[in-house]
């Protein structure tokens, strides 16, 4: 079975909600998934200054597993998202990322499938650059980056074709056509990969 991790951080549940939707997609496909987030390092003061990242630090994020280095080495592909933060992920996703040398350095995430997702506050607040940004930890790694392209009609109607993304200017969760696009994401994400691993194994059969 393909094996995809869906690694995330999220602030106010925009990115926690686009998650799960690529993990359901990944799981429509065949995959065994395993959602992770990335440890909350914000200190308490910025986070009580916002009380929808106080109560989704005190009620949502508690629900899900933190992500560990095992993850990433058990995946065959995975999924990275994160909220735009200055045209770049947080500093939470990106500690994550920082962490994950030792595996680099062993070869443990070369030839792995690799996509990314994101949420801004505006429409040209970062979306595309922020996934780009992503995209350069997956080259260092070996892995292949995945586009989402024009290969579904929601891409034609919703996000753009580097990965699902949402505009949430501060209001309500992700609309449905946001969470379609995270879904088809993950299917095509797992379905890509499992070919991938598949092909691999005949040749070396």
């Amino acid at each position: 079975m393909t094996k995809i991790a869906v690694v995330f951080h999220s602030a106010t549940g925009n990115v926690h909600a686009m998650a799960h939707a690529l993990a359901d997609g990944a799981r429509e496909a065949g995959a065994e998934v395993r959602v992770r987030r990335a440890p909350e390092t914000a200190p308490p003061e910025a986070i009580a200054a916002n009380p929808r990242w106080q109560q989704y630090v005190d009620e949502v994020a508690p629900q899900v597993q933190e992500v560990a280095m095992d993850d990433l080495e058990w995946a065959d592909g995975f999924a990275f998202g994160s909220p735009t933060r200055f045209g770049g992920p947080t500093a939470q996703l990106k500690s994550v990322l920082d962490q994950t040398g030792g595996l680099w350095f062993q070869n443990k995430l070369a030839d792995k499938v690799a996509t990314a997702f994101t949420s801004a506050s505006t429409g040209h607040g970062g979306l595309e650059s922020t996934i780009l940004a992503l995209n350069n930890v997956f080259y260092h790694w070996g892995a292949i980056v995945l586009p989402v392209g024009y290969t579904a009609d929601v891409f034609h109607e919703h996000g753009n074709p580097y990965g699902a993304s949402w505009v949430s200017r501060k209001s309500a969760p992700p609309d449905d056509l946001a969470l379609q696009a995270a879904r088809q994401q993950g299917r095509r994400l797992a379905e890509v990969t499992g070919a991938f691993v598949r092909g691999r194994a005949e040749a070396a059969a």
